[in-house]
Order: structure tokens, then C-alpha cells, then sequence
């Protein structure tokens, strides 16, 4: 499988060692100092692109590789207001895409808990819940992704609360995503019900990015010859 990584920082790194590893090929690398080089031309050598940048380029990233007839596989948080126009555009011109919060295997088992938990606490209105996610300071966005995802889980198993904050909450109903930036973290998310006789808590910690980087790949590799909108879900049948 023939690769273009869009952002080679340290998640695009760790992709790479990976996708090598697996014996893929990289055939271009898109970061900060070459976005010019993201065109048509140069995506022409790919069969798949990974996209892990930030929340400003990471549409554009998408629509070029969707245009260009590329298939892609997105990491990047804080622009999912656009992310139906890109589905759309990609249903529409027959393309093939994997966006997820967080491509972690243990993470996305872990959503697959927290949906189960929250059913189960649907009964037990003695339970706040509060959702936790802690990350290296350079994270851009707040609360994470994968923060947002697990409270939008709770929220839709959850009657007694209807929106999530990312501060102290004004009122019952809403659920608090506690944001934290604390180096080196590589990423903690933790939802805690709590009520005044015990806690209930699960709480997944990531010790460095290999398993999100193996996620990608995976992704990549499920999508190769694939057309639609797909998740993490169907690249490991959960």
C-alpha cells in the first residue's frame, strides 16, 4: 500500500514507523514547511492518505485527497462542524473515508464500555457523571476528541443530562468535560459517576502513541479497496 502522510510531526512519525513495519510504502509527506506539495500531482502515487494535522488545515487536507480520487483516513480534531460536507462530498463522488475521534484499538473498545455503562446508569439518577481527559500541553483543541465523543456516548444513553460543558457546570443537566494539559501525557480519559455513599469510574490511558498509530494503519488497510463512509467500528467488528 502506497501512503501519503498529511503532518509528519510526532503522530505522522510514529504512522510511518509503523506503516513501514507493515511493509507499506510512504510516497509523500505533507507537513508545515510543504503544503504547497499537497496537490493532484503529487497525491497521484497514493492509495490511501493518512491526515493527522490540526483543526485550520485538516478540511482542505480531506477535500484535496477526496478530489484528487484518494482515499483518506483522518485523526484530526476541533473542525467537525465541516465533517458532513466532506462525507457529502465523498458519498457523492464515490470516495472513501474513515474519520475517528481516536483510532486507538483500546480506545475504541473502551467507547464500546462507556456506551454499556451509561445504559446501565440510566436507572440511578444518585450518579453525576463527569468526564476527564488529560494531554501533553501542545494539544491544540479542548476538550479532546475523543473526550467529546465518550460525553456525546453518555448523552445519548443518558436522559437526565442533555449538553456537555467544558467548564464547572450551571446546571443539573449538563455533563462537564474536565480538561487537562499536563506534559507528557499522551492521553488519559476517565468518566467517573459519582453519588455520596461510592464512584464508579473507567478510565483508559494511553502510554505512548503507538496504538493510535497502529489504528490508523489498520484503518488505511481496511479502506484500500473500500468505497462509502466507514468507522473505527468496521475496521475492528465491534
Amino acid at each position: 500500500m502506497r501512503i501519503a502522510l498529511i503532518g509528519y510531526g510526532k503522530m505522522g512519525r510514529a504512522i510511518e514507523a509503523i506503516a513501514l513495519s507493515r511493509k507499506h510504502s510512504i510516497v509523500l509527506k505533507i507537513d508545515i514547511d510543504n503544503t504547497d506539495q499537497l496537490n493532484a500531482s503529487n497525491l497521484a502515487g497514493a492509495d490511501v492518505a493518512i491526515e493527522f494535522t490540526g483543526p485550520q488545515s485538516a478540511y482542505g487536507n480531506i477535500m484535496k485527497c477526496l478530489e484528487a480520487g484518494v482515499s483518506v483516513v483522518s485523526g484530526s480534531t476541533g473542525w467537525l462542524e465541516r465533517l458532513p460536507e466532506a462525507e457529502e462530498y465523498c458519498l457523492s463522488h464515490h470516495g472513501s473515508l474513515i474519520w475517528s475521534s481516536n483510532f486507538s484499538v483500546g480506545v475504541n473498545i473502551f467507547f464500546e464500555i462507556n456506551k454499556k455503562l451509561a445504559e446501565l446508569m440510566e436507572g440511578h439518577a444518585e450518579y453525576d457523571p463527569v468526564v476527564t481527559e488529560v494531554h501533553h500541553t501542545a494539544k491544540k483543541d479542548a476538550p479532546s476528541g475523543t473526550a467529546i465523543t465518550l460525553a456525546d456516548q453518555v448523552l445519548e444513553r443518558l436522559s437526565r443530562k442533555k449538553s456537555w460543558v467544558n467548564h464547572h457546570p450551571g446546571t443539573e443537566e449538563e455533563l462537564e468535560i474536565l480538561s487537562k494539559r499536563i506534559d507528557p501525557a499522551a492521553g488519559i480519559h476517565k468518566i467517573s459517576y459519582r453519588s455520596e455513599v461510592d464512584d464508579i469510574e473507567i478510565i483508559h490511558t494511553a502510554h505512548n502513541r503507538t496504538g493510535f498509530a497502529t489504528g490508523a494503519v489498520l484503518a488505511a488497510e481496511f479502506i484500500l479497496d473500500k468505497k462509502g463512509i466507514f468507522t473505527m467500528k468496521d475496521v475492528l467488528s465491534l
